[in-house]
């Protein structure tokens, strides 16, 4: 195993710890919801409540992982699902949304809560993919998740382009036989299209996605209470 984690930028704690950075950050996403509900551009509306507030572009982009119009917010709330929903149906994850976030989390990176429920890290895939420590239990704590929600079968979704995605799925793929769990792994070279149009039942926490599906669950809310993940949230709502 590898010394690598997904933790913490130099100077997070800075951006994110103190009260007065929280304060600044909790007025820029109440604006940014006033522009996104009187439907601003995302990246303008960024663009011009950071700049008010004079806000760093690791704050920028935190902001913008958290916010959503009111129609957004209502939109992904009619179609969240509960984990007893889930039973004797196949659900589809999108793999490297959770997987990151997941390893993020773990590394006690910090996390936000968005205005929709969700939890986004700062964290991204950048053309490939690199196994951290925290991997395989992320890949464990999904497993829990499987046996609790007694769906017939799970579906990782994952980047074919992204260098080392065909190694990832090796490494869930052995998992599944080891543990004898019905669980499938496919590369698509556009998977968040793939998941909108060809899936019932997401796991993700993927703006766009979470706009276009048909029926989401909130997997990493779901794992934070039911498995008492500690988590270094940043409370911005």
């Amino acid at each position: 195993m590898n010394n690598r984690n997904r933790g913490k930028n130099t100077g997070d704690d800075t951006l994110f710890s103190s009260q007065k950075q929280i304060d600044k950050l909790k007025l820029a996403i109440q604006d940014m919801h006033y522009l996104l509900s009187r439907n601003y551009a995302e990246k303008a509306s960024s663009e011009l409540v950071g700049n008010h507030y004079r806000l760093k572009a690791r704050q920028i982009q935190a902001l913008r992982g958290a916010s959503a119009s009111e129609n957004q917010i209502q939109n992904r709330k009619n179609k969240e699902l509960q984990i007893i929903d889930l039973k004797d149906k196949t659900v589809y994850l999108d793999g490297f949304n959770v997987l990151i976030l997941l390893e993020s989390l773990l590394s006690e990176a910090y996390v936000f809560e968005g205005s929709d429920g969700c939890f986004r890290d700062l964290s991204g895939v950048h053309g490939t993919y690199k196994r951290v420590n925290q991997t395989q239990k992320v890949i464990e704590l999904i497993a829990l998740f499987f046996y609790k929600s007694q769906a017939e079968q799970l579906v990782w979704i994952f980047d074919k382009p992204v260098s080392n995605s065909g190694r990832i799925k090796e490494i869930i793929l052995d998992f599944a036989k080891e543990n004898n769990l019905n669980w499938n792994v496919e590369l698509e070279f556009n998977p968040d299209k793939f998941l909108v149009e060809n899936t019932e039942i997401i796991v993700s926490s993927d703006a766009w996605i979470l706009d276009y599906c048909k029926n989401w669950f909130n997997l990493v809310k779901y794992l934070i209470r039911e498995e008492k993940l500690s988590i270094n949230l940043v409370k911005m709502l």
